[in-house]
């Protein structure tokens, strides 16, 4: 791999991480990658029908309830943030 590949990866990644939130960037923590990531899941779940019925019949409620239920949880989806240790 040569240096000019290796810049051409890194500027497409780059790019990327711009674009989509999603995916990250190099200062992103832990706690901030398992929101996006439970987010993202939540929204997919409201997002698609079959899916909100899928859970709604698993849990025994409605399919309004469950929609509630996922908008709820997008809020807080990993808790309140750990502390940030200011230097």
């Amino acid at each position: 791999m040569q240096a000019s590949d290796r810049f051409n990866i890194n500027s497409q990644l780059e790019h990327l991480q711009a674009k989509y939130v999603g995916t990250g960037h190099a200062d992103m923590n832990r706690f901030e990658w398992a929101v996006n990531i439970q987010r993202d899941s939540y929204a997919s779940y409201v997002g698609h029908y079959p899916m909100l019925a899928y859970f709604a019949v698993a849990e025994n409620e409605s399919i309004g309830r469950e929609r509630y239920n996922f908008m709820q949880k997008m809020l807080l989806p990993c808790g309140l943030p750990p502390e940030r240790e200011d230097e």
